[in-house]
């Protein structure tokens, strides 16, 4: 028997109606009887099922064209549209009885039902989810306190958020998740965001895009944690490639990538946002799909036609990382705006931005340190200073006077417990001087909380770290570079900057005399040139160019001082270097196996690959000194 409802509950007993098909609960012979009631055709096996899709499709026209008609206030247009649902959602109750039949089908139908009712403006529906009216007793505590433009809330809406809730068992299943095993994440990403609230949101408030999507994209990529890097080489809190960063202007600037300037990344996202939505005339599921899997790749799925993401077209041709990240950050932003509904209490956070003038030379762990746990941050102060200061090497010694980006809140905390000369700031300096044991006989490294006096030099074409450590007489060309917070792992200058130079106590006149240049080769290794010039100690070799720890990268071309070692030079051979493109399911140890490599470390060092020795596939590595392949 066909059902009738009211214009004002239209939407919401489609939502209902579709809810019931999804719940898998209707009865085979039930919703057969109903379809062929309203235009079905009662088959079998796949004759049916395509009889189901048809219904769908022509179910989803002719709702089209009845809103056209109300649009154009046609006497008969409530009626057409009642006919149109009818006719959905019994081909969906159908879908849920009959084996074969793919409901995301029905959730197809039913997102584009949704959009098309949002293109019509003289039908709009309230906007479901926030609005409070229509969860009586569920408002938004974000919605209650920060104003949002209406596009913003209609995002929210396009597409059904509200209903997806309700009716997508992906996002029922999402949330369930930010709820149970990834719970901690959820309430460190909020935690964090409430910190770089200030610098984040005004970027989504000027493209007018909601803020709970802002929130949601950010819990699933990085957690708030604006220095995080994946292993694919995404950076920063809202996760750009590089070549996407660049594209939106975002550079490395002075050996600071911007990526990690949570602001300026926030920018480039909300730029990349609407362009998409723009795109994907404004589908807010296809935007999220274009944001992990790249906007080409979608766009090539949904063509010149109006598919959604659960459009079997679409979802079925993804990833699952990305089926399951849009999903995730649907979810997340829906917590966001609706933590009560779901016996979420997110904790009341003082995130106004204020400043501190260092009164004694610190670094930001040492103000963890003497921080402790102020105004009961259970877990420490060292992750907010660092987002709130990304351009900071936190074990670098900032000079007294340095202006610091913190929490308000904690600039009555830093002149208690950070007072200089104070029981808590000496024990962050006591502990911050502390150097492990060298593992080579050699003269102790200088302590790195030592703030000396300082030259000035402005770095000229051709200049190096190494060259310009040697010139001042400094054995570690590192000192100059924490002094000017170079980054690793390439410490890069650039002619015309002025660089810092501390007094350095280190190498005299006669060694600099005794270190010679060598320009490495494809396929050398730091023990081969140790070798090649007679040093027992490879680690001499690394010291003096500020090589790191553990891979102790070269590349070839680069430039190598080679300080005076204490052997006999040896002819250098040159060893044959193959090379292999990494394969999905190869590891180092692996490769090493097959082409006969004396040792995995020989091919992580050949390559600059540091513990874990990490590697991906399509990677091209240098197989050097192998026998095989």
């Amino acid at each position: 028997m066909a059902i009738r409802y009211g214009s004002s509950g239209l939407l919401m007993a489609l939502a209902a109606l579709v809810a019931v098909a999804l719940s898998g609960c209707a009865s085979v012979n039930g919703p057969a009887q109903g379809m062929a009631a309203n235009g079905g055709v009662a088959q079998s096996g796949v004759g049916r099922v395509d009889a189901i899709y048809a219904a769908l499709y022509q179910g989803v026209q002719s709702y089209q064209d009845a809103l056209a008609a109300q649009h154009r206030a046609d006497p008969g247009a409530g009626q057409a549209i009642l006919n149109a649902l009818n006719r959905v959602s019994a081909a969906a109750q159908s879908c849920a009885g009959t084996p074969g039949c793919d409901m995301q089908r029905v959730s197809a139908a039913y997102d584009r039902m949704m959009r098309l009712r949002e293109n019509v403006g003289s039908d709009r529906a309230a906007l479901v989810g926030t609005n409070a009216d229509a969860l009586a007793g569920e408002p938004s505590p974000v919605l209650q306190v920060v104003p949002q433009t209406q596009r913003a809330v209609a995002l929210l809406k396009n597409g059904g958020l509200s209903d997806l809730v309700a009716n997508n068992d992906a996002v029922k299943a999402a949330i369930e998740e930010w709820l149970t095993q990834m719970r901690s994440q959820l309430m460190s990403s909020y935690v964090n965001y409430q910190f770089l609230r200030s610098e984040m949101e005004p970027a989504y408030h000027k493209a007018g895009l909601p803020e709970a999507l802002l929130f949601g994209i950010m819990a699933i990529e990085s957690a708030g944690k604006v220095h995080a890097v994946s292993r694919a080489g995404a950076a920063g809190p809202l996760q750009f490639m590089p070549a996407t960063a660049a594209q939106y202007g975002l550079k490395v600037v002075n050996g600071f990538d911007q990526r990690f300037d949570p602001r300026l990344e926030a920018l480039a996202n909300a730029e990349f946002i609407n362009q998409q939505l723009k795109a994907f005339n404004d589908n807010l599921a296809l935007t999220l799909a274009a944001y992990n899997a790249g906007p080409g790749f979608i766009g090539r799925l949904v063509g010149s036609g109006d598919a959604s993401f659960w459009s079997p077209q679409v979802y079925d041709a993804l990833a699952p990382e990305t089926r399951e990240y849009v999903p995730m950050v649907l979810a997340a932003a829906w917590l966001f705006l609706h933590p009560g509904r779901y016996n979420l209490a997110l904790p009341q956070i003082d995130g106004i931005p204020g400043h501190i003038k260092l009164l004694t030379p610190a670094s930001l762990s040492e103000l963890t340190v003497c921080l402790g746990q102020a105004n009961h941050m259970q877990d420490g102060w060292f992750r907010t200073l660092r987002n709130l200061n990304p351009q900071l090497d936190p074990q670098a010694v900032q000079p007294a006077g340095t202006k610091l980006r913190i929490p308000r809140q904690l600039e009555i905390a830093y002149a208690s417990e950070c007072a200089p000369g104070g029981r808590w700031m000496s024990l962050a300096e006591t502990l911050h001087a502390a150097v492990p044991p060298p593992v080579w006989a050699a003269s102790p490294p200088a302590p790195r909380r030592e703030v000396a006096a300082v030259r000035h030099y402005r770095v000229r074409p051709g200049d190096t770290l190494n060259g310009i450590a040697q010139h001042f007489g400094c054995a570690d060309p590192l000192a100059i570079a924490r002094a000017n917070d170079l980054r690793a792992p390439a410490y890069t200058i650039r002619p015309g900057m002025n660089l810092r130079v501390p007094a350095c106590a280190g190498m005299g006149q006669g060694e600099l005399a005794a270190v010679r240049s060598y320009v490495v080769q494809p396929g050398d290794t730091l023990n081969g040139i140790a070798q090649h010039f007679g040093c027992a100690d490879p680690l001499a070799i690394a010291r003096a160019n500020g090589l790191q720890a553990p891979a102790y990268m070269i590349n070839p071309g680069m430039h190598l001082n080679v300080p005076a070692c204490g052997g006999a030079a040896v002819q250098r051979s040159v060893a044959v270097v193959r090379t292999y493109h990494v394969q999905p399911g190869d590891t180092l140890g692996s490769i090493a196996q097959r082409f006969g490599c004396p040792d995995v470390a020989s091919i992580a060092q050949a390559n600059g690959l540091g513990t874990p020795y990490l590697i991906t596939a399509g990677m091209e590595l240098r197989l050097p000194s192998c026998h095989r392949g």
